[in-house]
């Protein structure tokens, strides 16, 4: 009898300690969701709100003196609409090549009986750690024919070797050897099992390489300010950069310092700018968030 009562206050004080290691986590994580969540309402507000007040630390949780100037001249600019039909362009293509070339060298590279996987595989780990240079880089893109063009800022990335490295591990674990092999009785090769039973297989890593792919090219601004000089090809980030760093006019001209906007209509454009260039990509999350986490957990596993 004193043994049950010993036991059952045990599992008493346990429960207890749950309960409070529970809500400390619930408290720590509201906290750190508080932090994370304020700049980004602040920018909101901001974009809406007078900037002289913003500027006077005026508008801490809600707008004031609200104006959708900001949001008028870049629905007029036509930079940013033809930055917009660049990214998506850039996005949609190079993500599609992206996952052409990444799913099937994962599959290949994750087969048991392709003798030379692990040669090939050390070539790729091998980039990760060291590059030729930003020179020689450029010298073999303009050798190329590619300065200037729409498909360096397609093709510049067209591997990257982390993506690599988890959608083979996912292969690799999450679909047997023996599925293969029986497949191989029915008369299934390579190319036919790939694309009818790896790929359905494989929605969960396909997911996030499609996630980390299309952040990458809508996020890239470096190449094309490195290998463009071309304004009719710049990305819709090329253009951000310009009003975020340069203060530059759109081009209906505000009568700013050298061609700027004035500081209380510059910073209300630039807080308006952050949300148009950033909505987008994350409208992207929920349809693959379902998978995301099953696919980053299984994928790195092990390399």
């Amino acid at each position: 009898m004193a043994k049950e009562k010993m036991a059952a206050n045990k599992i008493k004080e346990r429960g207890r300690s749950d309960r409070i290691f529970n809500a400390c986590v619930l408290l720590i994580s509201i906290v750190v969701f508080l932090i994370i969540l304020y700049p980004l309402w602040f920018v909101v507000i901001a974009s809406i709100s007078n900037s002289d007040l913003v500027n006077q630390g005026k508008v801490v949780f809600l707008p004031k003196d609200i104006r959708f100037y900001g949001f008028k001249q870049i629905l007029e600019d036509s930079r940013i609409w033809t930055g917009y039909a660049n990214t998506i362009l850039y996005v949609v293509v190079g993500t599609a090549l992206n996952l052409a070339v990444t799913m099937p060298a994962a599959y290949a590279l994750s087969r048991p009986d392709f003798r030379a996987k692990n040669p090939i595989m050390m070539y790729f780990v091998f980039t990760m750690y060291f590059s030729g240079g930003l020179v020689p880089l450029y010298m073999t893109v303009s050798n190329l024919g590619l300065i200037s063009t729409r498909w360096i800022l397609i093709l510049m990335v067209l591997v990257n070797t982390y993506n690599l490295i988890i959608a083979r591990t996912f292969i690799q674990n999450s679909i047997p050897n023996d599925l293969y092999e029986a497949a191989q009785l029915d008369g299934c090769n390579h190319f036919r099992y790939f694309g009818q039973i790896v790929m359905p297989l494989s929605k969960a890593i396909i997911s996030v390489e499609l996630l980390y792919y299309a952040v990458y090219h809508w996020n890239d601004y470096f190449t094309a300010l490195m290998y463009n000089s071309n304004s009719d090809y710049e990305p819709l980030q090329m253009v951000l950069r310009r009003i975020l760093l340069l203060n530059e006019a759109f081009s209906s001209g505000n009568g700013g310092v050298q061609g700027g906007y004035a500081q209380s209509s510059a910073d209300q454009v630039k807080y308006a700018v952050i949300i148009v260039s950033t909505v987008p990509i994350l409208c992207v999350y929920p349809f693959v968030q379902k998978y995301f986490e099953q696919g980053v957990m299984v994928g790195a596993v092990k390399g």
